[in-house]
């Protein structure tokens, strides 16, 4: 394999020491990108302190102005980001227009919801308190750090940059030294659409430009990316008190109940298994199937697998697989599983050609093996027949991982989804939440804390602030020392009379 992690390898007019951005399928550079240090990073954090004052006086309105025009240019500008992706991540030009799309729609749905979700609004006072206004509106934090990742090296950020943008607050950007590109270009268009002052800047480097980036001051971090990094995001942070956002990995589960559509759950685990070459925190990576259907679905999945084909060039079914030490850890997974009784009915060891991974469908594998319960981030699928949903519900929320999964049945889809431990489900389909702006994304345990998209969302780069306003003086007042004891026997008469039945 000709890729490997970026690496210092030129050094600018400045002297600044810059990396390369290496494209998986064929080895050759894409550009070269400063490395950011401690300094180049609190500068950045610094001009942004200013910048997210201009940004937060331009209110709602203003803001949404801005973030349109920059929708509609990135519209115009979808071709140059669909090659820049694809040549950063190795992915096709149809994956990196999908990831594109959802950029747009998430952008969009953004922009136009904010004042409505964070806007100032009354709040009943309750009865003890009705000679008083209450009021709730949610304030920005001021700078937001983003720390992306390389597998959707522009919808995954964005869900916090577009997101953080909208509700007001200044952002400096790390992607992911895989991807640098992609981040230089998101933040040089809405640069073309906001250009008084640095409201959004990009900062490229490795791990310990991240790392700087956590240290730097910055009101809240948004990292997505690894559970081992994740804790050493949120270490970094402690020191600062700094809030954190972590959207981990996952080891998602699908369900195939009795009743299931069997075709279609066939087709959802293969495409939610192998698309963007299985290369998805919330990608299937393990299939639960009621002993009643398994048959069935098995032989679908086998021969809807077993036609796809990885490749570099445009009609190829999926990319290669963009880190290189990813590969390892894939067959370390299939060779675990294989050595402890399981079997592969789609290709095998042999399908491991780097950067390229063919698909790999296991199947009875051991619940305690590598390939059920450590993220595999490849195009492999580990089928495992259980007696009915319901056991399949309790070996789903038996890891420690809690992002998303899948439930495919006719009947009994939302009761199902209801019992599983994680932050989102697809009934009857994949993936379908992260595709709808209106619903949060992230999940519990292992996965992380926090959400991105939706209102939850906005939110979370926001501080609620409270008012409330005294409209006249009251009867009863407790709240002064001149209020005797005849006030407070008269107040709880009305509390028992209110609250008391």
């Amino acid at each position: 394999m000709t890729q490997t992690a970026s690496t210092t390898s030129a050094r600018a007019d400045d002297g600044r020491k810059r990396f390369a951005s290496v494209d998986p399928r064929t080895g050759e550079v894409v550009a070269h990108h400063p490395i950011a240090g401690e300094d180049e990073v609190r500068e950045a954090v610094r001009l942004a302190r200013g910048a997210a004052a201009f940004w937060a006086d331009l209110g709602f309105d203003g803001r949404r102005a801005r973030l349109d025009a920059w929708r509609k240019l990135l519209v115009r500008r979808l071709e140059d980001a669909q090659q820049l992706i694809s040549a950063e991540t190795g992915k096709s030009a149809d994956d990196a227009r999908t990831e594109l799309a959802l950029v747009i729609d998430h952008l969009h749905w953004a922009a136009r919801r904010a004042a409505k979700v964070l806007g100032r609004r009354k709040v009943s006072p309750g009865m003890l308190m009705y000679n008083h206004v209450a009021t709730l509106e949610y304030r920005p934090l001021g700078v937001v750090g983003v720390i992306g990742p390389w597998n959707y090296p522009a919808f995954t950020p964005m869900g916090s940059i577009a997101y953080a943008l909208a509700a007001g607050n200044a952002v400096v950007f790390k992607p992911s030294e895989l991807t640098p590109g992609v981040g230089v270009f998101l933040a040089s268009t809405f640069a073309e659409v906001v250009p008084e002052h640095p409201v959004f800047q990009v900062v490229t480097g490795f791990g310990e430009t991240g790392a700087a980036l956590c240290r730097s001051g910055v009101d809240k971090i948004a990292f997505t990316g690894s559970t081992p990094t994740g804790r050493k995001v949120m270490a970094e942070c402690a020191a600062t008190l700094t809030p954190v956002l972590v959207e981990c990995g996952g080891k998602d589960p699908l369900i195939v109940a009795e009743d299931a559509d069997v075709r279609a759950a066939a087709e959802g685990a293969v495409w939610g298994g192998i698309f963007n070459s299985g290369q998805t925190c919330a990608g299937v990576e393990r299939v639960y199937v009621a002993d009643a259907v398994y048959d069935e679905f098995l032989a679908l999945v086998t021969e809807k697998a077993g036609k796809l084909r990885p490749g570099g060039e445009p009609g190829a079914d999926f990319g290669p697989i963009t880190m290189p030490r990813q590969v390892e850890v894939i067959q370390a997974h299939v060779a675990d599983a294989l050595e402890r009784g399981g079997r592969a009915v789609v290709g095998g060891l042999e399908s491991i050609r780097p950067p390229y991974v063919e698909p790999v469908v296991l199947v009875d594998v051991p619940e305690d093996s590598t390939a059920v319960t450590e993220e595999t981030f490849g195009p492999t699928l580990v089928v495992n027949r259980v007696a009915d949903a319901d056991e399949g519900v309790r070996r789903a929320n038996a890891l420690r991982y809690g992002l998303g999964a899948t439930v495919f049945s006719r009947n009994r889809g939302e009761e199902l989804a209801a019992r599983l431990r994680c932050g989102m489900v697809s009934i009857n389909s994949v993936l379908a939440y992260a595709s709808v702006p209106g619903l949060p994304f992230g999940g519990v345990g292992d996965s992380g804390f926090g959400r991105i998209h939706g209102e939850d969302g906005l939110r979370e780069f926001t501080y609620a602030h409270s008012a409330a306003r005294k409209r006249f003086g009251a009867l009863l007042n407790p709240m002064t020392y001149d209020r005797g004891s005849r006030t407070i026997r008269h107040v709880l008469r009305l509390v028992r009379l209110l609250h008391g039945r």
